[in-house]
């Protein structure tokens, strides 16, 4: 495992203590990030049309397609560096 990969996880881990929940874009940019991180493109059809929030959580994964894995990791970890601080 290399260490990006270590890094991105403990960063998966540490989010989940966070003292207060973020704002829902802050939270859709973090689960964009970390799909794009751990899966790569996005490959799902869309959701239903009445599921809001899948819809929006697929919205904001196909912004990052093309978007490297590495650097979505990259990405996702100083977020969550962000929100720690």
């Amino acid at each position: 495992m290399t260490d990006l990969r270590r890094e991105f996880e403990q960063a998966a881990e540490d989010i989940q203590r966070l003292g207060t929940r973020p704002d829902n874009d802050t939270l859709l940019k973090l689960y964009a990030l970390y799909k794009q991180g751990s899966e790569g493109d996005l490959r799902r059809a869309q959701p239903g049309f009445f599921d809001f929030v899948g819809t929006a959580k697929h919205a904001a994964w196909a912004k990052l397609n093309g978007v490297p894995e590495e650097e979505a990791m990259r990405r996702y970890i100083e977020l969550v560096r962000q929100l720690l601080a």
